[in-house]
């Protein structure tokens, strides 16, 4: 699927929900599956990407078909390019500069905090990481410049505050190397 310009995620308590949701997301639209899978704590997440109008008629699909199962939901009409790599954790970063950090309870919380943080500065996204082997929270790393951290971080945090959502945030001017060993 080449236009990739929006995407939609669905978060459920019932696995078995969870499929037939990823179905009813598929037919309903021309959209391509980014994740079809269990997280953690026990909760299924589907996440779909394409165009604007084949996203929303999906989430609608999607959203009719798993009601009372929802836990949250998300759709982000124009996400910024650097979300898809971030979220499949293709990104390669040479070096950082001041590390970003973002905690959220939901997996959908922090997909929004990662496309307003980038739009909102000039920064990387090093990694979004999406529930699994963290209790079903959500967190990413981002880089910059000290002050196009900072800004990102509070654009980033501004939505999950509203929410209540957020677990905490933080900015490290200097972070050393061994920080993100595994990450760089």
């Amino acid at each position: 699927m080449s236009n990739k310009s929006a995407i939609g995620m669905i978060e459920m308590n019932s696995i078995a929900k969870g499929y037939a949701v990823g179905d009813a997301m598929l037919k309903a639209a021309n959209v391509e599956i980014v994740f079809n899978r269990t997280i953690c704590p026990g909760k299924f997440m589907v996440m779909v990407a394409g165009d604007v109008a084949a996203v929303e008629s999906a989430m609608s699909a999607g959203l009719d078909m798993g009601s009372e199962t929802i836990v949250d939901e998300l759709i982000i009409p124009n996400v910024h390019p650097s979300v898809f790599s971030a979220i499949s954790g293709t990104r390669v970063i040479e070096e950082t500069a001041a590390l970003g950090i973002i905690e959220t309870f939901s997996v959908a919380t922090i997909i929004e905090a990662a496309d307003a943080a980038v739009k909102a500065a000039n920064v990387e996204l090093i990694d979004i990481h999406l529930a699994m082997a963290i209790g079903g929270k959500g967190f990413l790393t981002l880089t910059g410049d000290v002050a196009a951290v900072t800004a990102a971080v509070e654009a980033g945090t501004d939505y999950i505050k509203a929410k209540g959502l957020l677990v905490d945030k933080v900015v490290i001017p200097q972070p050393r190397k061994e920080i993100l060993r595994d990450k760089l």
